[in-house]
């Protein structure tokens, strides 16, 4: 499940060969390999976790931080990064991504401790937040006609898919190799090449777009306090001064988020919007369906090498199948929608989900192995069914000229949720044992994000309309 699937709905077929109009492949993978490297980031960490624990001497809390502060930077900043684009042009806004994420992947490379890299992956999820939009504003410049515009958007979000599935088995290897920090060097190369390719691109055009700093500046705050309150107080405890003063934080720059949107001419997010039922139940879906999804990927990294000892290469050639499930199951998904109407495959990719967790309870380190890839083939159905009809969904509520703002609202949801989650499950999986992985808590998370999904899609079935195919 690639970080952001808004554009599938447009992109019904993937093409078979590259276009080739003078002036349009540069800009396509430059694009491409953009979305690739940040989206490589995501999974491959995750399977390098044990060994930069063993290298930096990080525990528990510092590991979730290692992935918490890419991907809620990554999730705050999309809000206002279509903007930026748009006020500094597409190609432009690009550059600055890059040459941050690539500067940004050289410094988590070389981090001497755990939190020197906690502090290059907050720059690479700001920098992999700029690159998003300004990929697809690419693609969208340099194709006029719609259709060869689709077949390209097509290719990118396939791109998506292919990085998620490359990426675990990428980052084992890379980690049993070269090391983990090797996981990090190999953006320098595809960082130089981006850059290279851009430097081709013909320029893009200026748009006045207004950007809410002080929007910013909150949903940061309040997305940074929530994460420090889960994370740590499963560490520090839940009553423990900096805990609590985090939770504080989260909600005082919560409601100042809020009073900010209701006041600023062009506010990141109108609040007016959020007050539609399918895009209540989009971002409500959205936030479930990744903390669902994400969670089970970083408790299975972990999973495979803390207990049951499996070396990095193993570990993540056990995603693979799940990879391929979901990118099938992304193919079938939108002819579903049309034949049985999307409210139906909403619930059901949730219920499914769900049901993934539970199955997932009584995993132990003596499950064998071919039942735990049996057992995790609902998990990869059931994000991957639902996802793209709650995308046309959301796309179909909002006004055309709001397309982008509900696009970056959805995808920052959906990375709070995987966030969140990774913050949830690594609190209850730490352990004082020779492991460090606690069987109980595995169980406790799934248990949680389960539930969540059952309520999510309890309020899909009773709030979406029952029209047919919409």
């Amino acid at each position: 499940m690639s970080p952001s699937t808004v554009t599938q709905s447009a992109a019904p077929s993937t093409p078979s060969t590259l276009p080739t109009r003078p002036g349009t492949l540069a800009p396509l993978l430059a694009s491409l390999l953009g979305f690739t490297v940040i989206t490589i980031d995501v999974s491959a960490v995750n399977i390098a976790l044990p060994a930069i624990r063993t290298s930096l001497h990080g525990g528990m809390a510092g590991l979730q931080w290692v992935v918490d502060a890419y991907t809620l930077m990554f999730a705050a900043l999309m809000l206002s990064a279509g903007a930026l684009a748009d006020r500094a042009g597409a190609r432009r806004a690009y550059v600055w991504g890059v040459g941050l994420f690539t500067l940004a992947s050289l410094a988590c490379a070389l981090a001497p401790g755990i939190g020197t890299l906690i502090a290059a992956r907050v720059a690479q999820g700001g920098a992999a937040a700029v690159v998003m939009p300004a990929s697809l504003a690419l693609i969208r410049q340099a194709y006029d006609d719609p259709r060869r515009r689709a077949r390209a958007i097509a290719l990118w979000t396939v791109g998506g898919s292919v990085a998620m599935a490359a990426g675990p088995v990428l980052g084992g290897v890379l980690t049993e190799v070269a090391g983990w920090r090797a996981v990090f060097l190999l953006n320098l190369p595809v960082g130089a090449v981006i850059l290279a390719l851009l430097a081709r691109t013909a320029p893009s055009p200026r748009r006045p777009a207004p950007l809410d700093l002080a929007g910013q500046a909150t949903a940061v705050l309040a997305l940074a306090g929530l994460a420090f309150t889960v994370i740590e107080g499963g560490h520090l405890g839940w009553t423990s001064a900096p805990v609590l003063g985090a939770a504080a934080l989260a909600v005082a720059a919560g409601l100042a988020f809020r009073a900010t949107e209701k006041r600023h001419r062009a506010p990141m997010v109108p609040l007016g919007m959020v007050r539609e039922r399918r895009v209540v139940v989009s971002l409500a879906v959205g936030f479930a369906v990744n903390a669902g999804f994400y969670g089970v990927v970083f408790l299975l990294g972990l999973y495979f090498q803390q207990l049951r000892g499996m070396s990095a290469v193993a570990a993540g050639l056990m995603f693979v199948p799940l990879a391929v499930i979901i990118t099938s199951t992304n193919l079938v998904s939108p002819r579903m929608a049309e034949r049985i109407g999307r409210r139906r495959v909403i619930v059901a990719g949730q219920a499914v989900l769900a049901l993934a967790m539970f199955v997932l309870v009584p995993l132990a380190a003596d499950t064998p192995l071919w039942l735990v890839l049996v057992l995790l083939i609902p998990t990869g159905m059931g994000g991957a069914f639902a996802v793209p009809a709650l995308t046309a969904l959301l796309m179909d509520a909002v006004p055309a000229e709001r397309a982008g703002t509900a696009s970056g609202l959805f995808n920052s949801l959906r990375q709070t949720g995987g966030a969140m989650s990774v913050a949830l499950f690594g609190a209850l999986l730490a352990s004082d044992d020779a492991t460090g992985f606690s069987v109980t808590g595995m169980r406790e998370a799934l248990l949680a994000v389960g539930l969540l999904l059952c309520a999510t899609a309890a309020l899909a079935a009773w709030l979406l309309p029952r029209d047919g195919r919409r």
